[in-house]
């Protein structure tokens, strides 16, 4: 007898013919955040180059040192609140270098972090013609190699070796020259174009350049109406940018280990947790992990002042320090932009939904789905249980899936033409009590 699968009825010879499917899942999806990014001058890593990074990965051979490390602060920063964070060097620097006979070491990149390596060159207890080629950064191993000659040498992740002859026995030359090197707008401006090439949520400035805050608020503005892209750029002292794109942070903290974190550097932390909030999240009276004060305390009248002008600041409330209000730089409210645009929280439901709409519709419908009543009636079915999900999980409420959701032809052809009526969840920040005492 006859079997297989069909496509149309059509088959000639009598026989059962079983098609297997499974039941379609939908395609829509509420989109994971957690990707923050910055450009920073390091004293070691591959310059120019975007380098991704996540809570426990070792940043000895990419940074050059341990996340512990005073120079990896502003890492650290990033950590306690993104899931990854995409890491710029700005600088290239010069490579430190040491000459052992007729071996070269050159350190694998520019920085100073290069002047910490040691070479040491020993003979070989078990064979006289063979030596001990050690790798040391700041006192630790971390290579070794036995050759018999230069020639034998393979670079590691930290010295390049070059040369021609016999090795040379040395105890330790330590390799020296290395600079960091300087940084101009123009590392910034190809950082911002490295940048716009990857996904993320929100991109730090650690600088208080007034021209390199204009470059970077413009980026934002671009990437999110031009482009489609809903970013933020976190700033420091920026409260004029009047955008729900740009946050424009005012005080930095002060850790438990006394290490201070000022605005600039703020700007980090203040990016990943905006980063790492999820739609249904504020960050209004979050506290910021590990820190025990403001860099910068302010009066009462003077918080309300910069909450008005569109400020996110720190304040210490009981041993800790937490973020005063979730909020964006927008202060001027128009048609079209009441004042909940000032408030991250719904910044990042409006912006989840703009971003997951535009991805369900580039992956699932785009050339795919026909432009007529069913495609559409399709398309928008996928959009209901999408704004669904998002209901469940408290980013809207009171959405009405019969009358707040169109999908009609455009147009043109090709197009079609949604409105969505939505109303954001706030969180409750303010409580009003009236107490009557009889």
């Amino acid at each position: 007898m006859a079997g297989g699968t069909w496509t149309t009825q059509t088959k000639a010879r009598p026989g059962v013919y079983i098609n297997f499917a499974a039941e379609p899942q939908s395609a829509a999806n509420v989109g994971e955040r957690g990707i923050v990014s910055t450009a920073l001058t390091l004293n070691w890593g591959a310059p120019q180059t975007m380098i991704s990074i996540k809570a426990g990965d070792d940043l000895r051979s990419v940074l050059g040192y341990d996340v512990t490390a005073p120079e990896m602060l502003l890492v650290r920063e990033a950590l306690k609140r993104a899931q990854t964070l995409l890491l710029y060097r700005l600088n290239a620097g010069t490579k430190a270098t040491a000459t052992i006979g007729g071996l070269v070491a050159t350190a694998k990149f520019g920085g100073t972090r290069g002047n910490a390596i040691t070479v040491a060159v020993q003979s070989n207890v078990d064979d006289e013609d063979q030596f001990d080629v050690v790798t040391y950064l700041a006192g630790e191993e971390v290579d070794s190699q036995t050759v018999a000659a230069i020639a034998g040498l393979e670079s590691n992740r930290y010295v390049d070796f070059s040369g021609t002859g016999a090795l040379e026995a040395t105890a330790g030359t330590v390799l020296a020259g290395g600079a960091n090197g300087t940084v101009t707008n123009q590392n910034h401006l190809d950082y911002l174009a490295a940048v716009e090439l990857q996904e993320f949520n929100a991109v730090a400035l650690v600088s208080g350049d007034s021209s390199l805050k204009s470059v970077y608020a413009a980026f934002a503005r671009r990437l999110r109406e031009n482009d489609g892209k809903k970013v933020q750029v976190v700033l420091a002292n920026a409260p004029l940018s009047d955008y729900e794109g740009i946050i424009s942070v005012k005080n930095g903290v002060k850790l438990e280990d006394g290490t201070a974190v000022n605005a600039e550097q703020a700007t980090v932390w203040v990016a990943a947790a905006t980063s790492g909030a999820s739609m249904s999240q504020s960050l209004t009276y979050s506290a910021y992990e590990g820190a025990v004060d403001a860099d910068v305390r302010y009066t009462n009248s003077q918080i309300e002042q910069a909450l008005r002008a569109g400020e996110f600041l720190f304040t210490p409330n009981g041993g800790r320090v937490i973020v005063e209000q979730d909020i964006n730089s927008l202060v001027t409210y128009v048609p079209g932009k009441n004042p909940s645009f000032a408030k991250n929280r719904v910044i990042r439901v409006l912006d989840g939904i703009a971003t997951d709409m535009k991805k369900l519709f580039e992956t699932q419908y785009i050339g795919k789905i026909d432009n007529n009543p069913d495609g559409r009636s399709l398309f928008r079915s996928e959009c209901v249980k999408y704004l669904t999900l998002l209901q469940d999980g408290n980013a809207i409420q009171n959405f009405n899936s019969q009358t707040d959701l169109t999908v009609e032809a455009g147009e043109a052809s090709d197009s079609i033409v949604i409105n969505v009526y939505i109303q954001p969840v706030d969180s409750i920040e303010k409580v009003y009590m009236k107490v009557t005492v009889k």
